[in-house]
């Protein structure tokens, strides 16, 4: 049976408690991943300093809870939309699109060779025929083809104020 004692000595350090349980929330929440957890071991964290302020159990355990649902309300919502966001940039054979090449043998829709980002790459045209040493641009990858088209014509140079 417990003992008066017992408690008493368990709540004289329920700051362990308090890290414990901050320790198997972080736990569940690696195999959880929705941040859930995380926030309730940031509570646990709030009342493990609660009783290093000197408050009792019960301001404890309201300390814990108050921050846990602060962390669930504010926090979370912001951690989530960051995680779920898409990666910043382009990578792989993605970042190829848009890239000039030149024409190393001559394109046509069946099939040529330009050089890509320093590399050989197998290409066809998306439309006219390119002879070699034309400047194209990538249109598309196609597994390990590049699809090429012509490049965009350049803007004309704007004129800036006050010269000739």
């Amino acid at each position: 049976m417990i003992t008066v004692e017992f408690l008493d000595a368990v709540l004289d350090r329920s700051w362990l408690l308090w890290i414990a349980a901050a320790l198997v929330l972080g736990i569940l929440e690696i195999t959880a991943i929705d941040l859930v957890f995380a926030m309730l071991a940031g509570g646990a964290l709030a009342g493990a300093a609660a009783d290093a302020l000197g408050l009792g159990f019960v301001g404890q355990v309201l300390v814990a809870a108050l921050v846990a649902g602060l962390l669930i309300g504010t926090i979370r919502p912001v951690l989530l939309r960051r995680l779920r966001m898409p990666p910043v940039g382009t990578t792989n054979s993605a970042a190829l699109v848009g890239r000039p090449a030149i024409v190393l043998a001559d394109v046509t829709v069946r099939g040529g060779q330009v050089k890509l980002a320093g590399e050989t790459w197998s290409a066809r045209s998306a439309g006219p025929v390119f002879a070699a040493g034309a400047d194209v641009v990538v249109t598309a990858i196609d597994g390990a083809t590049a699809v090429v088209g012509p490049l965009p014509a350049a803007p004309p140079p704007t004129a800036i104020p006050g010269e000739p």
